[in-house]
């Protein structure tokens, strides 16, 4: 069995070796899959063409991601470049649904007035997809445990997998009956196994884009953990977004006892220590003594600057 338990450098080179022969690989089979749906005019084919797109995209993002995550920050980027794949995923997810709705409108046609479709054709190119991303599946899976990217990508691989199952079955389905109209169907369920993919993807990169408190983390479960700490009295103006998919960062400021002041440096160093921990929250900024904030403010409100009017 191939030996998983790399660190540092060496794991980062063996997964982008991967990730690169995946991204090839997947890519390569989607203008192959088109182009084949074309010729034998299947819907169902051209449909997992897109689907297998969203598997290219998927590998191309977590290879992208690594790459990006290695770019310094800049006195314009100061957070560097880690939200680019975040605006990238969002249009990506944008554009692909729009096009299986396309999908749709043309399956709805087919359904009323079937076309032939060249189902031994149909069922080769299934194979070779089918086999493509088992490959890729084999190549990814050991990675897929300690890397959320690559899990993403992974399961995105299976539900591929399983489509050009249900493309199979559909060509069998026309080759010993005729039945054409099965094309569009299978057509039209992977279609929306792409909507789901698309409705989720655009949820997720809108709520990062909107700096929302990240899915997997409960604000106030953050909140009772740094007033856990020995010397911390309250919290408020208490902020966590994502900078990307994986990565979060917190803001607050922190009321400390007086008889505590003297050892804050050591309170914060125990609040981001536990942040790390518990909530894989690596990016802090911590304040104390704020005067004039509001102590019931747990958000912080943050007020717009007055707008001046210029009359003359």
């Amino acid at each position: 069995m191939e030996d998983i338990h790399l660190h540092g450098h060496e794991f980062d080179m063996r997964l982008k070796g991967r990730l690169k022969l995946s991204v090839a690989l997947t890519g390569g089979f989607f203008v192959f899959e088109l182009a084949g749906g074309y010729v034998t005019n299947s819907l169902a084919l051209m449909t997992d063409a897109a689907h297998n797109f969203m598997d290219f995209f998927a590998l191309a993002l977590s290879w992208f991601a690594i790459y990006i995550s290695e770019l310094p920050p800049t006195d314009k980027r100061t957070y560097g470049f880690h939200r680019v794949e975040v605006f990238v995923s969002f249009i990506n997810s944008a554009i692909l649904l729009l096009v299986t709705l396309g999908i749709f409108y043309e399956g709805y046609h087919r359904l009323f007035t079937p076309e032939p479709v060249k189902s031994l054709g149909v069922m080769a190119i299934a194979a070779v997809g089918l086999a493509v991303n088992l490959i890729v599946a084999l190549w990814l899976r050991h990675f897929a445990h300690s890397d959320i990217n690559i899990k993403s990508a992974f399961l995105h691989i299976a539900g591929d997998a399983a489509a050009s199952l249900g493309v199979i079955a559909g060509a069998a389905t026309i080759y010993y009956t005729g039945w054409y109209p099965v094309d569009p169907l299978i057509g039209a369920a992977i279609g929306v196994i792409i909507i789901i993919g698309c409705v989720s993807m655009l949820k997720d990169s809108s709520h990062i884009l909107l700096e929302g408190v990240p899915r997997e983390i409960d604000l106030n479960d953050v909140m009772e953990d740094i007033k856990r700490t020995e010397g911390v009295a309250s919290v408020h103006s208490l902020h966590i977004w994502s900078i990307c998919h994986n990565v979060y960062a917190l803001s607050a400021h922190l009321d400390i006892l007086p008889v505590q002041r003297w050892r804050m440096g050591e309170i914060f160093g125990e609040v981001n220590e536990r942040l790390a921990e518990k909530h894989h929250i690596f990016y802090t900024t911590l304040q104390a003594e704020c005067i004039g904030c509001n102590q019931d403010d747990i958000f912080g409100k943050i007020a717009h600057r007055e707008r001046r009017q210029h009359l003359h």
